[in-house]
């Protein structure tokens, strides 16, 4: 089942221009250490920070609150499996929220995904609640 779905659009010239102006003041505030060592490993370094600020206005859409209510930029986190595939890591409200979302007897399964065309970065982020144990006999 789904438990909630969030998207933004972020321009990587506006990101770009705040970490010109604000430098580690921004990226401290905003950025895991992970996520600053995966941004300024690139060649596209402002795109890569964009697409993981896309995502986690998009995670806080779909944990339905936005980016208020106690939940902090570092608590959502976006790093890549060997694959190169995003995956979405909450700590903090943002894990107690999705704690909060989570019926009983559920897992909660963070997908996103995201894409970058200059200006612009992407994400999506779904969130789903998969049934814990094995399936049901007898349908």
């Amino acid at each position: 089942m789904i438990l909630g779905i969030g998207s933004d659009l972020a321009n990587i010239d506006r990101i770009e221009g705040a970490l010109a102006r604000f430098g580690d003041r921004f990226r401290n505030r905003v950025f895991t250490e992970a996520e600053q060592r995966k941004a300024e490993g690139r060649r596209e370094v402002a795109a890569t920070y964009a697409k993981r600020w896309a995502a986690k206005e998009a995670c806080s859409k779909a944990l339905g609150t936005g980016l208020r209510m106690g939940i902090a930029w570092k608590d959502m986190a976006v790093t890549n499996l060997r694959s190169g595939q995003p995956v979405m890591h909450v700590t903090g409200w943002a894990a107690e929220r999705l704690a909060q979302m989570t019926p009983a007897g559920h897992e909660a399964v963070i997908h996103v995904t995201l894409t970058d065309d200059h200006p612009w970065a992407q994400a999506f982020v779904v969130i789903e609640a998969r049934p814990l144990g094995p399936p049901a006999a007898g349908g």
